[in-house]
């Protein structure tokens, strides 16, 4: 059992939602938002984002406290709710989503440094690959010397690169002119934009690929010293980079006009604050852009570590996986993930895979784990489960719940059919690490239903293979 000492307190958790969700989707949100919408279909869009979100944050924390025997959050609703198969492919699509987000930080981050450094480009050339496995494998040796250290790690990282973010509000703030941002309100003057339905639609996954970390405290509900502050660090990290994300977007269409803003280079908040300031403001948010990176990088190299280990720990994922080293650090998951990580790596040097292609593929993976998180908070308050002699609190979470459902279903739709195609992809090998599992427990590997769903599965990722061999789909 491991000692008090060990546990993680309030601010190490608030630490790893905020960390895991700032990244460096932040940094380049004033550009990715122009391209897709106009102000009036931005603020929309984040009104829906916003409740969208603090519906699941909600549903992360209500579920945190009602169902405190399910240590692994995102998975083990899945499976609790829906079965073996459901709960496998929630942690394996988390998992994916969790190393793929990785690899696209590397690309951004090798991106940015091409700034100063045009031997790393776009972040996907030899040299840039090169840096970026040396720093992949410096990571990946500084979380096998515990999960603890490396949390403490992120909390100082989280609050270096906060800073940056303050200053740019506070600079922008003082800059921000009504009359840009109120002009072409509705982005009618841009054709390309399309309707305001449309503009919202696309600009969806780039609002949840920045809000992605928002379940992280759960992962670590086991770890934590106290049950309580798992629930209120998610709605707490969440509350405070909601507001970060906002005023950044905002205060960027009140310094620069849509189509100035769609085509500054990322990332973009660079762009913006050396348009007000000059050249030292593109510096700074590089630099935080950096030290974000660096810190998203050690949060979900945890995340995504964690996510296996606890799923060997109940027979969910096969048993090698479960095994960790003496400081506590989970060893061959994250052999595993950052292997595979070096392998994508080496894949977007030959496919000039770029960051938003990799963002979106992160996106979808983890949409899937989201839905069945809702649902399964659907099914608790819809039979009244743990909320015996509480009919007020029912009906509350029943309606939060069943908003967070739909707010899910509408961002696989928003994702497109691309991207189902791809995620349906990367699922169906999972079903050879479910029977591996399935296996070492004596058990049958599908029941009837899981079957079907398999089935399923498996046909959407054939088409998603014929796609890619006819150059009609591709990352």
């Amino acid at each position: 059992m491991e000692q008090t000492s060990q546990k993680l307190k309030l601010g190490a958790l608030i630490a790893l939602v905020v960390g895991s969700m700032i990244g460096g989707g932040i940094f380049s949100l004033p550009q990715n938002m122009a391209a897709s919408a106009g102000a009036g279909a931005v603020l929309i869009g984040w009104l829906i984002t916003a409740i969208g979100m603090l519906t699941l944050a909600f549903v992360f924390q209500s579920l945190a406290n009602r169902k405190p025997d399910l240590d692994t959050g995102v998975y083990a609703y899945a499976k609790a709710g829906f079965g073996d198969y459901m709960g496998f492919s929630s942690a394996w699509g988390y998992w994916i989503s969790a190393w793929i987000g990785n690899v696209s930080y590397f690309v951004l981050l090798f991106s940015t440094l091409g700034i100063f450094f045009p031997v790393f480009g776009e972040g996907n050339t030899f040299v840039a690959i090169l840096c970026a496995s040396a720093v992949l494998w410096g990571i990946h040796f500084l979380v096998l010397q515990g999960i603890r250290e490396a949390a403490f790690i992120n909390l100082v990282t989280t609050i270096a690169k906060v800073i940056p973010l303050i200053l740019f509000i506070v600079i922008t703030l003082f800059a921000f002119q009504s009359g840009i941002f109120v002009e072409d309100f509705w982005g009618f003057g841009n054709p390309d934009l399309g309707s305001v339905l449309d503009q919202v639609r696309n600009m969806m996954l780039v609002t949840v690929w920045v809000f992605i970390g928002i379940e992280g405290a759960n992962v670590y509900s086991a770890r934590a010293a106290r049950r309580s502050d798992v629930g209120r660090a998610t709605v707490v990290g969440f509350l405070g980079v909601l507001l970060l994300l906002v005023l950044v977007n905002v205060l960027s269409m009140g310094v620069m006009s849509q189509a100035e803003l769609a085509n500054l280079q990322n990332p973009s908040m660079a762009g913006v604050l050396e348009h007000v300031v000059g050249r030292w403001g593109a510096v700074l948010i590089s630099v935080g852009l950096v030290i974000s990176l660096a810190g998203g990088l050690l949060a979900w190299t945890l995340l995504c570590a964690e996510i296996l280990v606890a799923g060997a720990s109940d027979g969910t994922m096969p048993k090698f996986l479960s095994k960790q080293n003496s400081k506590h650090a989970p060893i061959n998951a994250l052999w595993l993930s950052n292997g595979l990580i070096q392998l994508f790596l080496i894949f977007t040097f030959f496919n000039e895979a770029t960051y938003l292609n990799l963002l979106y593929l992160a996106t979808s993976m983890i949409l899937i784990p989201y839905f069945w998180s809702a649902a399964y908070a659907v099914i608790l308050s819809w039979r009244g489960e743990t909320y015996e002699n509480q009919p007020q609190a029912r009906r509350k979470d029943l309606v939060i719940a069943l908003i967070a459902l739909i707010y899910a279903a509408w961002l696989v739709y928003a994702g497109g059919i691309q991207y189902l195609l791809l995620s349906a992809l990367l699922y169906a090998p999972g079903a050879i690490f479910f029977a591996m599992a399935k296996r070492e427990r004596k058990e049958k590997v599908f029941k009837p239903a899981e079957k079907i769903i398999f089935a399923g599965v498996l046909i959407v990722a054939v088409i998603g293979a014929i796609g890619m061999y006819k150059g009609v789909l591709t990352l």
